[in-house]
């Protein structure tokens, strides 16, 4: 009898190099999901008329951009090297493209999210042409930043793709579900937070609409990338993506059967939140475990040439 077969590669190392980035990219990934799901929100508030649901948007997203900045210039090192990225576009480099949608998207937000200061400028002196100007031109970056939010939301899926670790790469074509219904969702829960039930409904959309995209997004990338779906059914991204599920449907649940309710309203928008970070941990991790596991890279492997060989 043949034993089975052990996946180990020479001197016990991996096949692939795991990522060596850190959990500030995993936050990085949520906190710029967050940012573009709450630039959604706003502009939506803006456009229906719901003062309320645009203020809390337009804040949220400057916040989490604001964080977006720290997480990436941390992990990077030095201020500088994000300076130094934005010396060339590079169209077929997804970090490259990022860094310039981060960077307009930041404009664009930061400049929606200033205008909200206007009611508390005087109506005279130095600062009263700037009560006036303020507001439009805080639509016009409301709505660039809406504008920027679904190429924030998803290309931090691409990047993860294009990467060789094994469970990431297998998932390109879910990964942006993933990612853009979670941003969405975040964008939600910020809105069942801080915006009065009367000006909620659409953040409960929203967060149906994102719910539905992640939750699809997710099932698919855990159950139909046969071996390469282990590292996200298993050990710690497992618990966390399931964890994660389990908040995301409380959320939409919440939001929907507490429409009159403030407190309810908000604790599922703290549920949308909650979810959201434990998505993006758990997909990042998962990723991570893959490349540790020579046999994530063999067996894969295997399969192919065994595919492609032609038949006695």
């Amino acid at each position: 009898m043949v034993p089975p077969a052990q996946f180990r590669s020479y001197y016990g190392r991996p096949i692939v190099k795991a990522p060596v980035w850190r959990h500030d990219i995993a936050a990085y990934l949520f906190t710029g999901g967050l940012a573009a799901g709450s630039a959604l929100l706003a502009a939506g508030g803006q456009a229906t008329g719901r003062p309320a649901l645009r203020r809390a948007g337009r804040l949220s997203a400057l916040g989490a951009l604001g964080a977006s900045t720290y997480f990436l210039i941390n992990d990077l090192g030095r201020p500088d090297r994000f300076h130094h990225m934005l010396r060339v576009a590079k169209p077929t480099s997804p970090m490259s493209m990022g860094t310039w949608i981060l960077t307009a998207f930041g404009a664009a937000a930061s400049t929606a999210a200033v205008a909200e200061a206007a009611p508390l400028l005087p109506t005279r002196g130095p600062l009263g042409p700037a009560r006036r100007l303020l507001p439009p031109v805080g639509t016009a970056g409301g709505y660039g930043a809406a504008a920027l939010a679904p190429a924030l939301a998803t290309y931090t899926a691409v990047l993860l793709a294009d990467t060789a670790t094994p469970s990431w790469h297998a998932a390109y074509p879910e990964l942006p579900f993933v990612f853009a219904g979670s941003a969405l969702a975040s964008g939600a829960g910020v809105g069942l937070i801080a915006a009065p039930c009367a000006q909620a409904g659409p953040a409960r959309r929203l967060a149906v609409l994102g719910a539905a995209l992640e939750l699809y997004g997710a099932h698919r990338v855990e159950t139909t990338k046969g071996i390469l779906s282990e590292p996200y059914a298993q050990g710690r991204p497992g618990r966390l993506l399931r964890a994660g599920r389990v908040l995301t449907a409380l959320g939409v649940a919440g939001g929907l059967l507490g429409r009159r309710s403030r407190v309810v309203s908000a604790l599922s928008g703290l549920s949308l939140l909650g979810a959201s970070v434990l998505t993006r941990f758990g997909i990042f991790e998962g990723g991570v475990a893959s490349a540790r596991d020579p046999k994530y890279t063999v067996v894969p492997q295997r399969e192919r040439l065994a595919q492609r060989r032609p038949e006695p």
